[in-house]
Formats: C-alpha cells, sequence, structure tokens
C-alpha cells in the first residue's frame, strides 16, 4: 500500500475540489487531492461552456438575492445567497488577474453573468493547484474515509486505477469530499463520473443529507456525442421550443419536459441563439439557423438538482467532525431553495464553497493530533467476493430513477413501489456486491448509486406537496406547512426529519418550476 500523509486531502478535482486545494494551501496547508479521473479533464465542467453568477455589490444584487429567494420557493437563505456572490465576485476578479479572459453573458445586462469555456477554466485551475504546492493523484478513486476512535474523520483510503489496482491511504488532518452530485449514469454529458461516491462516503461515516427530494433535475440536450450535447445545452437557453404541431411552447422547460412525459416529441429551433454559439453548434452538426433539432430529456439528479450533504456553518463542515464539502455533493438549498442550481448558481456555488471548505479544513487540520490510531470506516459494496453482478443493482436503480414518469412525476404510490424494490435490493448490496481491482470499484459505485436513490426516494415521499422541481400528482400544490428542509441519511434504515422553518419575506411566492 502506498501512503501519504497531508494537512488536507481533498477527495474530487473538479472546480469546487480544485478551488479547495488552492484555498486550503493559501491558508499554510500541505494540500493532497484524489480524482477518481483526471483532475481537469473530466466531469460536467470539462464538456462545454459554464456560467457563473456574477454581481458587484449594489441594488443589482439585492434584487437578484430577493427574487432568487422568492423562485426557490422560501427555502434559501439570504444571508448565504449574498455570501456567495460576494465570494465569487471577488475570484472572478482573481481569476482575471492570472490571465483568465472571461466572456459576459450575450443575453442579459453586462457582468450579470459570466460564461467560461468549461475545459480552459478547468486546465487553469489545474495549474493554479500545481503553483501552490498542492499534491494531484489522478485515477485515485476513494473507497473508504478513515476516522480516529472518536469518529473524526482523518483521511481516506482507496485504488489506483494502473498497475494492478494498488492501494493507497492518505491520512489527513481534515478532508474536503468534493466528488461532485449523482446523475445515475443517465448519459448527460461528463457525469460518467458524477455517481454519488462521496454521498456514500460521508453518509456512512454518519453524516446528514438535506434536500434529496429535489434531485429530479432533468435537461433538454439534442442527440449526439458529449461535446455537442453539452454546446447544445448551452444553445438551448436561448432557443424557442416547439411541439409536434409547431406550436411553441409556453414555460420552456418545464412544458417541454411535461410534453416528453406524455408522449410527445419536443424540438427547438436556433433562431434566437446568439450567433456564436449557433455556429458551434452547426458545426458540431446540431443543425443550421432555421432547423429545428429534436430534444430528449436526460436526467443529471443532483448534479443540476439541489440535494446533498448537509452543512453546518460558513466553513461548510458536514455533521461529521473533520468533514468539509464543496460544489455538487452539498445541498444547495441555501442559495438555490428548491429549485435547480443551474444558470449561473452552480458554477458561483463551486467557488465559493470550495474556497471555504478549503479554508475551514486547513484551519480545523491544525487543531488535530495526527498521531492517534485510525480506522477504515465499514461500508457496502466492499466484500471480498462478490456474490452478485454490480449490473443488476445499476439497472435496478436506473429503471427507479431516469424514467420521467418515475422522477420529473412522482406520487405516493409510484415511490412506495421503488422504495419497496429498492430497499429490497439493499441487503445484497452490502453484504454481497465486491471483488477486486475493477470490479470493486463498480461495485462500489453501485452501491452509491443505490444508496443515493433510497434517500431520494423516502424525502419525496415525506414532502407531501409540489415545490420547484418536486412535482407531486396527488398534491399538486405548495403548502406553508412544508416550507422546510428535510433532512435524510442512513444506510440499512433510511430516515428523514423536517428541519426548523426558514422565515420567509411576505411577497415572496411559492413557485413550482
Amino acid at each position: 500500500m502506498t501512503g501519504f500523509e497531508t494537512d488536507v486531502l481533498v477527495v474530487g478535482g473538479g472546480p469546487a475540489g480544485a478551488w479547495a486545494a488552492v484555498s486550503a494551501a493559501a491558508a499554510g496547508a500541505t494540500v493532497v487531492l484524489v480524482d477518481k479521473a483526471r483532475s481537469g479533464a473530466s466531469g460536467p465542467t470539462a464538456y462545454g461552456a459554464i456560467s457563473l453568477w456574477h454581481l458587484p455589490p449594489g441594488p443589482a444584487r439585492d434584487e437578484a438575492v430577493r427574487r432568487g429567494h422568492a423562485h426557490g420557493g422560501g427555502l434559501g437563505d439570504p444571508d448565504w445567497m449574498h455570501r456567495v456572490l460576494e465570494e465569487t465576485h471577488q475570484r472572478v476578479e482573481q481569476s482575471a488577474r492570472w490571465g483568465y479572459r472571461i466572456a459576459a453573458d450575450p443575453a442579459g445586462p453586462a457582468r450579470r453573468r459570466i460564461y467560461l469555456d468549461g475545459a480552459r477554466y478547468l486546465r487553469r485551475m489545474r495549474r493554479a493547484m500545481r503553483e501552490a504546492g498542492v499534491r494531484v493523484l489522478d485515477h485515485h478513486p476513494a473507497l473508504q474515509l478513515l476516522v480516529d476512535r472518536d469518529g473524526v474523520v482523518a483521511g481516506a483510503t482507496g485504488l489506483r486505477h494502473h498497475d494492478g489496482f494498488p492501494r493507497w491511504s492518505v491520512r489527513a488532518g481534515a478532508v474536503v469530499v468534493a466528488t461532485g452530485g449523482c446523475a445515475f449514469l443517465s448519459g448527460a454529458a461528463g457525469t460518467d463520473v458524477d455517481t454519488g461516491d462521496g454521498l456514500l462516503l460521508a453518509a456512512e461515516a454518519g453524516a446528514e443529507l438535506s434536500g434529496m427530494e429535489f434531485s429530479c433535475a432533468y435537461s433538454l440536450i439534442p442527440p449526439g456525442t458529449a461535446e455537442p450535447a453539452a454546446l447544445g445545452s448551452l444553445a438551448l437557453r436561448f432557443a424557442p421550443l416547439y411541439d409536434e404541431s409547431g406550436a411553441e411552447l409556453p414555460g420552456h422547460r418545464s412544458a417541454a419536459l411535461a410534453a416528453i412525459a406524455d408522449g410527445q416529441r419536443i424540438f427547438a429551433a436556433l433562431d434566437h441563439v446568439p450567433v456564436a454559439l449557433r455556429s458551434r453548434s452547426a458545426r458540431h452538426g446540431l443543425g443550421g439557423r432555421a432547423e429545428r433539432v429534436p430534444l430528449r430529456a436526460v436526467l443529471e439528479g443532483t448534479v443540476r438538482g439541489t440535494g446533498g450533504l448537509r452543512v453546518t456553518g460558513p466553513d461548510c463542515a458536514t455533521t461529521v467532525p473533520g468533514l468539509f464539502a464543496a460544489g455538487d455533493v452539498v445541498s444547495r438549498e441555501a442559495i438555490s431553495g428548491a429549485v435547480s442550481g443551474s444558470g449561473g448558481l452552480g458554477g458561483a456555488w463551486a467557488i465559493a464553497s470550495g474556497v471555504w471548505a478549503g479554508t475551514g479544513a486547513a484551519k480545523f487540520a491544525r487543531t488535530v493530533d495526527r498521531r492517534a490510531p485510525v480506522r477504515e470506516v465499514p461500508g457496502a459494496g466492499l466484500n471480498a467476493v462478490a456474490r452478485i453482478d454490480p449490473r443488476a443493482v445499476v439497472g435496478l436503480v436506473q429503471e427507479h430513477t431516469l424514467p420521467l414518469r418515475r422522477s420529473y412525476w412522482r406520487s405516493a404510490g409510484s415511490l412506495r413501489d421503488s422504495i419497496g424494490e429498492l430497499d429490497g435490493m439493499w441487503p445484497g448490496a452490502e453484504f454481497d456486491l465486491g471483488g477486486s481491482g475493477a470490479d470493486l470499484l463498480r461495485a462500489r459505485q453501485a452501491a452509491a448509486l443505490l444508496a443515493v436513490a433510497r434517500w431520494t426516494k423516502y424525502s419525496a415521499l415525506l414532502r407531501a406537496e409540489s415545490r420547484g422541481m418536486h412535482r407531486r400528482t396527488d398534491h399538486p400544490g405548495a403548502s406553508d406547512t412544508w416550507r422546510m428542509r428535510l433532512m435524510t441519511g442512513g444506510m440499512r434504515s433510511v430516515w428523514v426529519r423536517p428541519d426548523a422553518p426558514h422565515a420567509m419575506p411576505e411577497q415572496a411566492r411559492d413557485i413550482v418550476a
């Protein structure tokens, strides 16, 4: 086994993980970052342009926060929204000083939203990590967290993808998990690495989750490979949508998804797409100015959804001491409420939460005694001998998550049916999944997908209303009774409980997106 020791271990090498690593190093910590693929070349950000919520201080920022809080169904926190905007504003200016060229929103007021080329952005962040002295270990997926006798997280262990899958272990003063969300292997661009690994690691150590009912975000993409799909997804923010009869759809994305769920075909026209995006899309075979492009719905789960690990304070600490979290693995209810974190919110959150988690982890690491013995946290899918095929587990999970009838439209009956099937599979995942090398990685991934699916279904069943992206056909309206967040957790037995209600301005209204 290859062993390392460091002040801060960052698990995940996307934007949030990179910002966490750079920030921890800036706070004086030694940092190791491990990534299941190659940091800077994988994940959704690597497959297209991303937008950032970027507003300087002033009335425009205050108005954006007010509108965002109302649109999120009152589950957001205006103080957190202001903090994210301020942190992002400062870090965008820092990126500009690094030499990164930033483009303004082609369809909005100057500097309210900016766009970054995802691949270039990640390459620049990888260079920033190298310059900060961060040790980056690519193709080193984490399997388990390490904890001391008091349950304080003290590192992680995993496998290296090459040379026979040898084990590695990193002893650390604190850990930042930044592994992204979970898209259930739906095929959405860049989400092949977003399989809920970090959620599973953290929950097995006792971490709580929040907002998992808001895990049903779908994207509309044209057919094609990952890169054209990402370009098309960006272009579709500006394109009008039409049904089979040629009638334009009101409500844009929500109306289109509802139509697809009813069995209709939906098309996008690129007439109103900015010229630069239209020409890039055309080069990738997505049609010219007058052509209408067929669309399909692809589940992006918690990647574009809201649910994730619950953080307890401004440093993005989780409910487990020594464990911090950043990016899509964290619940984004504080900034987006019950609606998707797309449209600039997700990119801004990755930056802000990465900075806060990295700084918080560096500070925590200075307080711990690393001489204490540690142990691996036990978990599902880690058996030495495999007795079931992980593909059976993944297939069952996808059957109950990917279809619009399972995740876009929900009811007590369908949710209870899914819970019964998924719960019935859990003992097999816990005791019969396993193996060695690549088989062990696939087993662990299947266990993570199953765990995330169960948390989403249990949370969706308890929230007996429709709010934001959570739509219940048996409870079509929003209720003041449910203007609260739902916590969840547990492995063998899943639990869900309401958090304290959050205050809401009188003028804010619930909106089902």
